[in-house]
């Protein structure tokens, strides 16, 4: 939703199911697993690669309204260690929504060194590949970090790429690009996985009560 309509209170009736109206994000929710996963980020005397294992749970919540708007969304939880590994690696939380009125997917992160992002990008509900990008900044879809990440490792762009597969998989690949004091040139972290489902997903609250 782009325009301001003149009725910003009344919500709309939904369908109450969200799994049977997530778009293009249908096929992404369940529960997820994957041991190759790519990581490339900054150290001190440059870049470092790892590979990584991760859990990533997809679960439906109930529709959403901002008033007219509404989305059907995906709550998620990402945790990612290293091979062989207990210690965290990484762990993510957030939501994956669909507004079928705008053609748009939104995802929200938030890790807990400070840091969040609000990204975006259009896709058709039946699309197998969508862009999401957030911009330090903006004001809509951006990005906020804590005062020693925004000066150490500023992030100023976030992209994120999808692609579902015929074979039930998904994969992702991601860049964030950082300014930091000691590069010349803006880095590059990247993070590439094909993850293959293990458990399917739980309807929503609202859906089970109207089963």
């Amino acid at each position: 939703m782009t325009e301001l309509p003149d009725d910003i209170f009344t919500e709309p009736d939904l369908d109450p199911n969200t799994l049977a109206n997530l778009g293009p994000l249908t096929a992404m929710a369940g529960i997820w697993e994957g041991t190759t996963g790519v990581d490339v980020h900054p150290v001190a005397a440059g870049s470092e690669t790892d590979t990584y294992v991760e859990r990533y749970e997809l679960q439906p919540t109930d529709p959403q309204t901002n008033g007219p708007q509404w989305f059907y969304g995906l709550r998620y939880h990402i945790h990612i260690t290293k091979p062989g590994e207990v210690e965290t690696f990484h762990d993510q939380v957030g939501y994956w929504l669909w507004e079928p009125a705008a053609n748009t997917v939104i995802q929200t992160i938030a890790i807990p060194r400070g840091q969040v992002a609000l990204l975006s990008g259009p896709a058709e509900p039946d699309a197998e590949k969508f862009t999401l990008a957030a911009h330090l900044g903006s004001t809509v879809y951006g990005i906020c970090s804590n005062p020693f990440l925004d000066l150490a490792f500023k992030t100023t762009d976030v992209e994120v790429n999808v692609e579902l597969h015929a074979d039930g998989t998904w994969s992702y690949d991601e860049t964030t690009t950082l300014v930091m004091p000691d590069r010349d040139e803006p880095f590059l972290h990247t993070d590439r996985h094909t993850l293959t489902k293990v458990a399917d997903p739980t309807p929503n609250p609202l859906a089970r009560a109207n089963a």
